[in-house]
């Protein structure tokens, strides 16, 4: 069952066309501050024509002072983009309906959830599934709340979602004016020479956001707003929809697909799958790599750490392209007084990787695990490249990722890739 959120109603139904009404349609205007969490069914935003005009709003301000490619409105909606993996967008729908969707790469907690949440649950036809199902098959879509004329619909969920920090500053008015402010002082770079010159650009501020309300944005509106590209700015409003007679963009409804993409099992779930079955794995029979530079490099630096300064040391890592880690054995290196924990680690970790590279075959692959036993006079080491071994304990967080694991596999001659290897498919966790 979808969650009944409370939200403003959109503006007047008609096919084809929204109407944003007057100034206080559809004015809700608290979001809870953990990121609109659709946990108890009472989730509030505005309605869409708030959202509308403010997103029209933010993105005309943005045109005035010369950026157009942060807040934007289009043919198929508005959109915000942060550049960094952050995003909104909000579409109005013919039938007078609309559509909030977005991710945020830190705060969207619904992509990873365990179990998967499935944020499209409930979603009815006419939201734009061409749009949001590539999203979700990616793990980039952290909600969407989907409004049918007279109220706000999301999938349920407890995990924060994102939606605050990324459309946050259309979720309510005051922090519409204050990003208004910001766009000219930390976009423009203008610095008000005193109050009263602050005070000027807040009127202008409120100017160009009331305006939006009552779609009567004009250059008379713009002309006070610090920045000086009012044709930018005019043409962007008139996209919106918010200038005098504006009609803000609509699309088609969208058509639910018979059949898609959902995940049955978290990344966490689908990593947890994988190690299971490598500490099932036994290891191929491959030759042994011939000594290297790299690995008498190592097992000097070993030795030179032993802790009870008799060349007995233990090194137990696990390795791959992108990342490493370390357990202690019996005898771990030594962290000798004035070094940092961290400087000796990286040394071990550069030592061990070039190991890996001189290592590797590139018809076999490389390992995984290694672990290096030394003594005054000997050095001994096994290495594991199919199977996990039992001196590495399993904690549910230190080991190579499902990624560096595909990336290994893929680059190996078929007879060297072990029978877990097909468990590393993406489809594997939608259940394909």
């Amino acid at each position: 069952m979808p969650t009944q959120c409370r939200g403003g109603g959109g503006g007047g139904a008609r096919a084809g066309r929204f109407d944003l009404g007057g100034a206080g349609t559809g004015s809700i205007l608290v979001v809870r501050t953990q990121g609109s969490i659709c946990e108890s069914g009472l989730v509030e935003i505005p309605g869409p024509a708030d959202l509308w005009r403010r997103w029209a709003a933010l993105a005309t301000a943005l045109a005035v002072v010369g950026f157009d490619d942060v807040w934007m409105v289009g043919a198929r909606g508005a959109h915000h983009d942060d550049h960094g993996g952050n995003w909104a967008r909000l579409a109005l729908v013919e039938g007078g309906r609309a559509v909030l969707y977005g991710y945020d790469h830190e705060y969207s907690a619904t992509v990873d959830a365990e179990p998967p949440v499935d944020v499209l649950a409930g979603a009815p036809d006419w939201v734009p599934w061409d749009e949001l199902s590539p999203y979700a098959a990616e793990d980039q879509l952290g909600y969407v709340y989907w409004h049918d004329g007279t109220a706000w619909g999301c999938a349920p969920y407890d995990e924060q979602d994102g939606l605050a920090q990324t459309a946050g500053a259309v979720l309510d008015r005051a922090a519409a004016l204050a990003e208004l402010f910001d766009f000219v002082v930390q976009w423009g770079n203008y610095e008000p020479v005193d109050d009263a010159d602050e005070a000027r650009v807040r009127a202008a501020c409120e100017g160009l956001l009331a305006a939006a309300e009552r779609q009567a944005v004009d250059g008379s509106v713009l002309r006070p707003y610090p920045g000086g590209l009012i044709e930018a700015g005019l043409a962007v409003a008139a996209a919106g929809g918010i200038t005098p007679g504006g009609v803000p963009p609509v699309i088609a409804a969208g058509t639910q697909p018979r059949e898609r993409r959902v995940r049955k099992l978290s990344d966490r779930e689908h990593r947890r799958l994988v190690w299971d079955a490598m500490q099932r794995a036994e290891e191929l029979d491959r030759p042994l790599p011939p000594p290297t530079p790299a690995m008498d490099n190592l097992v000097r630096w070993v030795r030179d750490r032993a802790p009870n300064h008799d060349g007995r040391c233990s090194l137990l890592f696990w390795a791959s392209a992108s990342g490493a880690s370390e357990q202690d054995g019996e005898f771990p290196p030594e962290v000798r007084l004035g070094e940092e924990a961290l400087t000796v680690f990286g040394q071990a970790v550069d030592l061990v990787h070039a190991v890996r590279v001189e290592e590797a075959d590139r018809r076999t692959g490389a390992w995984f695990f290694l672990r290096v036993e030394t003594t005054a006079g000997d050095a001994t080491f096994e290495r594991r490249y199919d199977s996990w071994p039992d001196w590495w304990p399993d904690n549910g967080i230190s080991g190579p990722g499902r990624d560096d694991l595909a990336r290994e596999m893929a680059g190996r001659e078929e007879p060297w890739r072990p029978r877990w290897t097909a468990l590393l498919d993406s489809d594997v966790a939608f259940g394909d």
